[in-house]
């Protein structure tokens, strides 16, 4: 009996991984683009975090191993949902959103409850961190998709469609703000606006969702004063230049210093203790300081080149949810990546969000990569 019940089970398993007769060869360029900005990145963070590492754990390379591990999940994640048919992600949409939710509730329970600084965004289970916020963008992503698709449309409607979509938001941004994790907001903004108009949402209803992102900004800044600080910075970086200003500063000061061909590889100053999180979210500047201007602007150009393969795989989708799913993902990376270098030049606020495939952190790179094995089965049953 037992054994009757294990074949059935495996066989339904092989069922879900089973690449059908439509399937071909994955988009070789993705691929292609995401190792190499994985196997640089974990070769910069080697460098970046090596004096922190040091301070913290008496190793160089103890932060480097922990997101080797990070590393190790994330590409069991890849490779197992690159052959997870991503129809089957509409089932478990609704219930996917709703634990990751729930997820995030944990952070505010002081027990389990992690942060740093102004925010509470991690939790502590049997000893693992988990920040949920990681989890959130993939689960409400796949529920986004599912649920504009099947509006069809009735997605123009005000009342049928925008407004449910402005509810949730509403509820996940009041989750977000009270942490306060602000760039992962945005960032789910970014990604629903994409989401809706390539769904073919209204246009003046995206623009009824732009200003209620700039509402929730103002909301965001009454409750963390500390948010307006990082505007006054942006625009005048001698503010407060020893205070407020110091890491923008200390990051001007290292990119700056990189030139065009840069200091050296492992050759950074500022990464002993003068810019703070250089293993995290001030990660760009120690890359530009140590590699220089040429190789930055590669490591652009190939996040620029992501969103361009990944804009053909969403035209080419064999349906709408594939389609919104595709587009959806590629904003996400990209996005991310476009905030976090602009916030480390100074080319706008500082948000502390993470380099997509590079900062150090578990939950980050875990969710991104499952999120790429997601558009690689995308691009598998493209038209």
């Amino acid at each position: 009996m037992f054994q009757r019940r294990l074949n059935r089970f495996k066989s339904m398993f092989a069922g879900l991984i089973r690449e059908r007769g439509n399937y071909h060869a994955p988009d070789p360029f993705i691929i292609a683009i995401i190792l190499v900005i994985v196997i640089f990145g974990l070769v910069m963070l080697s460098s970046a975090s090596s004096a922190i590492s040091f301070i913290k754990y008496q190793s160089a390379y103890a932060i480097f191993y922990k997101q080797l591990f990070g590393l190790a999940m994330g590409l069991g994640l890849f490779f197992f949902l690159s052959r997870f048919d991503y129809h089957n992600y509409k089932k478990v949409a609704l219930g996917l959103l709703v634990f990751s939710l729930l997820l995030l509730l944990i952070v505010f329970i002081p027990t389990f409850s992690a942060g740093w600084g102004n925010a509470r965004s991690w939790v502590n289970i049997f000893g693992f961190s988990l920040q949920p916020s990681e989890i959130v963008k993939l689960s409400f992503l796949l529920y986004l998709a599912a649920w504009i698709e099947k509006r069809g449309k009735d997605l123009i409607d005000l009342h049928h469609g925008t407004m449910p979509l402005i509810v949730l938001l509403a509820v996940i941004s009041v989750l977000m703000l009270l942490q306060p994790d602000t760039g992962t907001l945005f960032i789910m903004l970014l990604i629903s606006l994409a989401v809706y108009f390539v769904g073919g949402g209204n246009l003046k209803h995206i623009f009824v969702i732009g200003l209620a992102g700039a509402f929730i900004l103002f909301i965001m800044i009454k409750i963390a004063p500390y948010q307006m600080d990082r505007f006054h910075c942006f625009f005048d970086s001698n503010f407060s230049p020893e205070d407020k200003c110091y890491q923008i500063n200390q990051s001007l000061i290292a990119v700056g210093s990189g030139g065009f061909w840069g200091r050296g590889f492992g050759n950074s100053r500022q990464k002993f203790r003068y810019l703070p999180e250089v293993q995290g979210d001030a990660i760009f500047p120690i890359i530009a300081e140590e590699v220089g201007f040429v190789i930055s602007a590669i490591l652009v150009a190939l996040y620029a080149l992501l969103f361009y393969r990944g804009y053909l795989i969403s035209q080419s989708a064999p349906d709408m949810y594939g389609r919104l799913l595709a587009i959806g993902i590629v904003t996400w990376f990209c996005s991310q990546a476009f905030i976090n270098i602009a916030g480390m030049i100074n080319l706008m606020p500082m948000t502390g969000v993470p380099l997509p495939f590079i900062s150090y952190g578990g939950s980050a790179m875990m969710a991104a990569l499952a999120a790429a094995g997601i558009l690689i089965n995308v691009s598998k049953q493209t038209k």
